[in-house]
């Protein structure tokens, strides 16, 4: 999820889409219009059926992004900052920059997702019911009843469906589901050990992953599990999911580890000092030539005078032909000091980790009153660490 394309801005959040979420548009788009919607609907032209498809796949997508905002407007009430809200393959994600300091934030934080998907998949619902107007036959003639159903009424009660299904599926008690960190704020409130209640819920979330995937591969064997049915697609879409699930409830548990390990320690004891800067007009050969090789350093600060004007790293310059490197100044290739990442060298080491994955940067310069003091380099953090536990 380090790529995605800006599409707003919703109450100061950046809605970011990721480009995996066209796979799972294109594979509802196509397994409503040529699957489902043909077979509820036999008499609709194929170019209805897949327009449907498509229509109920997109506010889907604006379904998860409400179920998000949901978590970040609560969240902020509670003193938590999102930043924006990904929206990806399995779903959407709200990026905290910090988490809650009490487990009541942390619990309606949690919960008010679900809530949020349960109370539109109700309105949906009787949206839907009131676009079909009178219907001869009753619900319980299954085939009949969608058959009577106009293409409106087919994506609101499908999407009414979804959403109720979406909010409880979520409210499984196990990490990184909604429900996970429903309970890891209830078990965080009982003990007040916040590492003892993420323990518990990454647990049950691995627990939850490991059953998706086992039922995953018996429907590859060919049986027909309960909730699941069969099927080789059905089955390889659920241990995609279970393993994703597994993997997050055991990254999730490593990252607060981390995160209790960092706080507190100022990036000072890690920060690059003695960096060398440049001109933005030296030539990227001699940037390489005289800084970059001799002193070992995998970015440049691009400075006039004592002020930052950007950051060339050796991702920029591989970029460039190396024929080229005579004839481009540093300053063509840098990153603006406006787009980087920076840090203050009051700020510690977990601020510092956070601020580099959210980017995707490897490392940030330390500014203070818009001089550059040092570089916090992402691999200094990881080795800080790894003798930290050695020891």
């Amino acid at each position: 999820m380090g790529y995605g394309i800006r599409i707003g801005r919703l109450f100061g959040i950046d809605i970011i889409l990721d480009w995996t979420l066209l796979i799972i548009v294109g594979l509802i788009t196509f397994s409503l219009g040529l699957l489902a919607f043909p077979a509820w609907h036999p008499e609709w032209p194929a170019w209805l059926a897949l327009t449907t498809g498509a229509v109920a796949a997109v506010l889907l997508v604006a379904s998860i992004l409400f179920h998000e905002l949901a978590h970040a407007l609560v969240g902020r009430r509670w003193g938590m900052h999102v930043p924006k809200i990904t929206l990806f393959l399995f779903g959407g994600m709200a990026h905290l920059e910090n988490d809650a300091s009490q487990w009541q934030g942390e619990f309606w934080m949690a919960i008010a997702g679900p809530i949020a998907s349960l109370v539109l998949g109700f309105a949906l619902l009787f949206a839907g019911s009131v676009v079909a107007g009178p219907i001869a036959v009753t619900p319980d003639q299954t085939q009949a009843f969608l058959a009577a159903l106009n293409p409106a009424a087919t994506v609101l009660l499908w999407l009414g469906t979804i959403n109720i299904f979406l909010a409880v599926f979520n409210m499984v008690p196990g990490f990184p589901l909604d429900g996970g960190r429903v309970l890891r704020a209830i078990v965080w409130g009982i003990t007040g050990d916040i590492r003892r209640a993420t323990r518990a819920a990454s647990f049950m979330g691995q627990l939850f992953g490991w059953y998706l995937i086992a039922n995953g591969g018996l429907m590859l064997l060919g049986q027909s599990v309960p909730l699941f049915g069969s099927g080789v697609v059905g089955g390889l879409w659920l241990l995609f999911i279970g393993w994703f699930i597994n993997r997050l409830a055991v990254t999730g548990y490593r990252q607060l580890i981390t995160q209790q390990a960092l706080a507190g320690m100022p990036i000072t004891r890690i920060m690059q000092t003695g960096t060398r800067s440049a001109s933005p007009d030296l030539p990227l050969d001699q940037l390489v030539d005289d800084i970059l090789l001799p002193y070992g350093q995998r970015a440049v600060p691009i400075e006039q005078g004592d002020q930052l004007l950007g950051l060339v790293s050796l991702e920029d310059i591989r970029r460039v032909p190396r024929a080229d490197w005579p004839a481009t100044p540093s300053r063509q290739v840098m990153t603006p000091a406006a787009r980087l990442q920076t840090l203050a060298p009051d700020e510690d080491m977990e601020r510092a980790l956070r601020v580099l994955g959210e980017g995707g940067f490897n490392q940030a310069p330390v500014i203070q009153d818009g001089r550059v003091l040092g570089i916090v380099r992402r691999e200094d953090l990881l080795n800080w660490l790894s003798l930290r536990d050695a020891t």
